[in-house]
């Protein structure tokens, strides 16, 4: 055991490739079972990520067939970014308490069971209760593969490794509402549920077989008031910034009192947690903040998640409300975008393993700014070529600072914190891509209420709108750039050793 900050680490494990069941590594330092063992992960992690916006689509034709109001409806969405903040936070427990493979089990047959309840729901109460159970799978998911990652690629590897990850955190948002429109174009939304089922049972069978157990689990006892802090604090920001987004309506609980409960809950958590890591018991530790490099890295994902999310829910309005599409066209028009996103990340994976960080996200966050400010001059009259040609290249941009951002985060802690860090990085994209919707939509309606109001016609008025929610952005952009040039790459550890923590 070694002591470093008052931070007590673990035994460090065998390093990848050494296992001696296991011969020769592949180009990324990996023997063939670790290998194997990231790209089930990196599979399954896919398929469960991208049901989080896969359901926005859908929501017209289930108020339809189900007979809800939209303000139901939208809790389809709601409850499942609820469930996601409130059991990320507890992922970083579970995963130093328990193994790889009992981990990854739980977290599929959650996803699978969800999704065979979504598919066989006969009306909304039951496929509510189908996307909760869904979103459990999800949130153990993401952290999971992050913390494996961590634990079995070599530092000098791991940005083409964090690419294939940045694929599946930014891709798989991305391209779900191209696939449910085009599924709901041609087949009923239960066929949303029906086509993902048998690849989720599939990547379960595969795992369940072939998954191995590849970090070292130690005995430890959760708090359970820090859990009911959590998921009081984080549930309350996440729900109280997604009634704000929906504007929200008639008779509902005004959004700033979930927000005030769940900043306060927030503020007692964290002192809690600060109390709880002096003997090591923290639900969430949060001496990850120490090291600069995580801290600013969190902070550029924020606003990065932020515009990814915010573009998601406002440039198919835009392209429906203003430019007259229908939502197959939006949704084929959003693809490319996110196609280029995947076919990005490994080249700068391997371009951040070369060169490191600060060039790939200082050129990102650069990227990401001109577009948003290029898209404040959007109107009823801008042609749908500028749109497809704006959301390609903001995806490049965002194809940059992905995969940097994941691996200096992470790579900047000691292999003790990798499970907090990783807990904390899903977090804080499910709050920044709640808090980049509810601040686009929020501006957005605003500005149409006001323009409404002074006799403006209403797709003006909503295409102004949408300018006005695009300024927003492109403002906060600015600060993303300054926060690269406080990004370096981090030290590599050797053969287990605690990070310095200044990086």
């Amino acid at each position: 055991m070694s002591d470093t900050a008052g931070i007590t680490t673990t035994p460090p494990l065998p390093s990848p490739g050494s296992s001696h069941d296991d011969h020769g590594t592949t180009g990324e330092g990996l023997t063939p079972r670790n290998k194997l063992v990231i790209n089930l992960l990196l599979v399954s992690a896919f398929v469960v990520i991208l049901n989080e916006t896969i359901m926005g689509v859908a929501l017209p034709h289930l108020m339809r067939d189900l007979d809800i109001e939209a303000s139901a409806a939208q809790w389809l969405t709601t409850a499942f970014l609820l469930t996601m903040a409130v059991v990320i936070p507890i992922t970083g427990f579970l995963l130093q308490r328990f193994n790889t493979r009992p981990v990854f089990i739980s977290a599929m047959s959650l996803f699978s069971l969800g999704t065979l309840i979504a598919a066989l729901a006969p009306g909304f109460e039951v496929l509510l209760v189908g996307r909760i159970v869904q979103a459990s799978g999800t949130a153990i998911m993401m952290p999971l593969l992050m913390t494996t990652a961590m634990t079995l690629v070599p530092p000098a590897s791991r940005g083409r490794t964090m690419g294939n990850i940045s694929i599946v955190i930014s891709v798989a948002p991305a391209i779900g509402p191209t696939i449910s429109g085009i599924i709901l174009s041609f087949l009923d939304w239960r066929w949303m549920f029906i086509l993902v089922l048998p690849i989720a049972l599939g990547a379960l069978a595969l795992g369940a077989a072939r998954v191995q157990n590849v970090t070292t689990p130690r005995k430890s006892q959760v708090d359970v008031l820090s859990v009911i802090l959590s998921a009081l604090g984080f549930g309350g920001l996440i729900f109280g910034l997604s009634n704000l987004g929906e504007s929200a309506g008639e008779g509902g609980i005004p959004a700033w009192v979930p927000l005030v409960v769940g900043a306060l809950s927030l503020a007692i958590f964290v002192m809690r947690q600060f109390t709880l890591q002096r003997s090591d018991r923290a639900l969430l530790d949060l001496r990850t903040f120490r090291s600069r490099t995580f801290t600013f890295s969190i902070v550029m994902l924020a606003i990065s998640m932020a515009a990814l999310f915010g573009t998601i829910i406002l440039l198919p309005i835009y392209m429906q409300t203003v430019l007259g599409l229908n939502a197959l066209t939006t949704g084929l028009l959003l693809l490319p975008g996110g196609l280029v996103m995947g076919i990005m990340a490994p080249f700068v994976g391997r371009f951040f393993d070369r060169h490191g960080p600060r060039g790939l996200l200082l050129a990102g966050s650069i990227i990401v700014s001109v577009v948003f400010w290029s898209m404040t001059m959007l109107d009823e009259n801008s042609p749908f070529g500028f749109v497809l040609a704006a959301h390609i290249v903001l995806s490049m941009g965002l194809a940059l600072l992905f995969t940097p951002l994941f691996t200096s985060a992470l790579g900047s802690l000691e292999p003790s914190l990798y499970s907090h860090g990783s807990a904390i990085v899903g977090t804080i994209q499910q709050l920044a891509g709640a808090a980049g919707t509810a601040l686009f939509i929020t501006v957005m309606t605003s500005q149409i209420a006001t323009g409404v109001t002074q006799g403006v016609e209403e797709v003006a008025a909503t295409a102004d709108g949408i300018n006005t929610a695009f300024m927003y952005g492109a403002v906060i952009s600015l600060f993303a750039i300054v926060a690269a040039f406080f990004i370096r790459r981090p030290a590599p550890a050797l053969d287990g050793a605690p990070l310095p923590m200044g990086h």
